[in-house]
């Protein structure tokens, strides 16, 4: 089954499905800056556009664009942001 995930009023929007890999979200950003906290791994694959994270324990932020991927710990948070509409592939650990 597909599950349809909305937060920050509509501006971040993804599809949820498990496949015999496990559980997966493809998503899209809108301009903006957004936290978010973890329950599980994840990873985060850049599919389209640029997005600088803020990664638990950095002062920095990390641009990642098409393609590049990061990885949060389990309970944890994050911060993202992006210039322009982005999407990504994130799965669960």
């Amino acid at each position: 089954m597909i599950n349809v995930n909305e937060y920050f009023e509509g501006a971040v929007k993804s599809l949820a499905y498990t496949t015999d890999q496990g559980r997966s979200t493809i998503g899209v950003i809108e301009k903006g800056e957004y936290e978010f906290g973890t329950s599980s791994h994840e990873t985060m694959t850049i599919i389209e556009g640029r997005l600088e994270a803020l990664l638990p324990g950095e002062t920095n932020w990390q641009l990642f664009t098409a393609g590049q991927t990061f990885e949060v710990n389990a309970n944890t948070v994050f911060k993202v942001k992006t210039e322009e509409q982005s999407s990504y592939l994130c799965t669960y650990r």
